[in-house]
């Protein structure tokens, strides 16, 4: 439900449109962000996180973290569970000044929308929402869509399970999301191409003999090892 057009138009942000914190501090239009996803300039310090690459994930307890990864240790998808809730995460490139939710969100509603859903708006901490109930093979789904945009990434969450149904009951994940952190490298990315994730070490190791034994299930970790507080672009 998340392409990149290779011809895609210039990104305008309508004049009215919410900033995420992280973009308007990058741009010098505002403070510190009280919560992330935080650039990897703007995170706090003294802070557990499970380093993925592009992606530091929160040391959040009872939070249990799925990687699925290809056998060269690229991750693929990253899914939180917790409880009867996920929320799968996605970092993507996008312009330095500009946000791009609005026109991915759009894309996403439209996607629905052909698929039979009823997509509909919310108001979130992060701006604007889209949640739907959506049909799957095990059956009827809630899910909710949140983006924030930062410079020149933007994070993709969604939430499944009782998380989407009532965004009150997010929880834990919630947490999660609100301390991500972004580390954006300095190569020059196509808009909306997926940033880099890797394994950490100790996943990799663990991938290495799942694959040796012939099982590809996900790479499974709760309790992530200590990184620095923040990294270099």
């Amino acid at each position: 439900m998340f392409s990149r057009k290779r011809a895609a138009p210039k990104h305008v942000r309508p004049d009215d449109a919410p900033q995420s914190a992280a973009l308007a501090k990058s741009m010098g239009d505002g403070p510190a962000p009280e919560f992330g996803p935080y650039d990897a300039s703007q995170a706090p310090d003294g802070v557990q996180r499970l380093d993925l690459g592009s992606l530091l994930i929160p040391a959040v307890e009872g939070v249990e973290v799925r990687v699925q990864a290809n056998p060269d240790g690229g991750v693929e998808q990253i899914v939180l569970v917790h409880g009867n809730s996920a929320l799968q995460l996605g970092v993507f490139a996008a312009p330095r000044s500009e946000g791009i939710w609005d026109e991915v969100r759009a894309e996403i509603a439209e996607s629905m929308k052909s698929d039979g859903a009823g997509p509909v708006e919310l108001d979130g901490p992060y701006g604007v929402e889209l949640a739907a109930r959506v049909e799957t093979p095990e059956g009827p789904a809630d899910v909710r869509f949140v983006g924030v945009d930062g410079p020149r990434w933007m994070v993709r969450a969604l939430f499944q399970g009782q998380a989407a149904a009532q965004p009150s009951q997010e929880g834990v994940l919630g947490e999660c999301l609100r301390g991500l952190v972004v580390v954006r490298d300095n190569e020059a990315r196509p808009v909306r191409e997926a940033l880099p994730l890797r394994l950490p070490r100790e996943m990799a190791e663990q991938a290495e003999a799942q694959h040796a034994g012939h099982d590809h299930g996900p790479v499974e970790q709760q309790q992530p090892p200590q990184t620095n507080g923040r990294h270099a672009h």
